[in-house]
């Protein structure tokens, strides 16, 4: 991987002059940024696919499960105000996660991967431009569906610095996770494995659609151990000011988690495991 700090400026070759070196500091921000920008055009290219989709699923979600439930409740609005916050966590972790695997594994595969690497990017820069394009299509998603879903039941947060805090790490997280699986996978077909064993249940069996004491005790002695739940949770505990952990175990134990995984990509990043297919 390239560590490269300087540019050659032509402009003063035109001029007569010897050509000169264009220096950055410690971040290089214009192409942290042209990065950046590329990774949410590329989303927004195709937000039939990446936007309205997810947007259309939340709500059919919605439909079937107050048509099949919420009449059974003794108060329906209320099981229909703690369903919300969980679909938007869901399409938050889903999107995030879809985002940079795509990216990553689309330079791989087409073979753009080596272009990228010859830019004056370092690889703390590149971990930050994927993951950062990743955690806004999360975050576009998630005020696009709950827009979607104020139809079906007011959405007012009781405590706006956990809406915040638990939904940009859940996009900052799974961007991240995004990452380190766009790396691993030699093939799309690995991507998948990645989201449907192991995202998708761990999201589903977090508490999205139900609240954890329904479970037999076993089970939720061991969905503590599950960081998707504390996400749920707390995002949830945004919005009804209620919550099935405790909050402030959920804010260290996320920010703990990204930290490591921050860590861990960065690692990977500068050692250029699978970076290219």
């Amino acid at each position: 991987m390239s560590d490269m700090s300087t540019l050659i400026n032509d402009s003063t070759a035109q001029d007569g002059q010897s050509p000169s070196a264009r220096k950055f500091g410690f971040v290089n921000w214009m192409g942290l940024w042209t990065l950046y920008k590329k990774e949410c055009m590329r989303f927004m290219r195709i937000f039939p696919q990446t936007l309205l989709a997810p947007i259309i699923s939340n709500l059919l979600y919605m439909t079937v499960f107050v048509l099949a439930f919420a009449a059974l409740r003794d108060d329906p609005e209320a099981f229909i105000a703690f369903l919300a916050p969980g679909l938007i966590m869901l399409g938050i972790l889903n999107n995030a996660s879809a985002n940079s695997s795509s990216s990553v594994m689309q330079g791989k595969m087409m073979g753009s991967m080596g272009d990228l690497l010859m830019t004056p990017l370092s690889y703390y820069e590149l971990a930050i431009g994927w993951v950062g394009g990743a955690a806004t299509r999360g975050i576009v998603v998630a005020l696009s569906t709950a827009l979607a879903l104020s139809f079906f039941a007011p959405l007012m947060p009781v405590h706006i610095w956990a809406v915040l805090f638990f939904g940009v790490s859940a996009a900052f997280m799974l961007g991240m996770v995004g990452v380190l699986s766009g790396m691993w996978a030699e093939k799309f077909d690995q991507l998948a494995v990645v989201n449907q064993f192991i995202i998708l249940p761990l999201s589903f069996l977090s508490g999205t659609f139900y609240r954890i004491e329904v479970l037999p005790t076993a089970f939720q002695k061991l969905i503590m151990f599950n960081p998707l739940f504390y996400l749920i949770d707390g995002f949830r505990y945004g919005f009804l000011g209620e919550a099935d952990s405790n909050i402030v175990t959920g804010v260290a134990f996320i920010s703990a988690i990204n930290i490591v995984l921050f860590i861990t990509v960065l690692l990977v990043l500068r050692a250029g495991w699978r970076i290219k297919s």
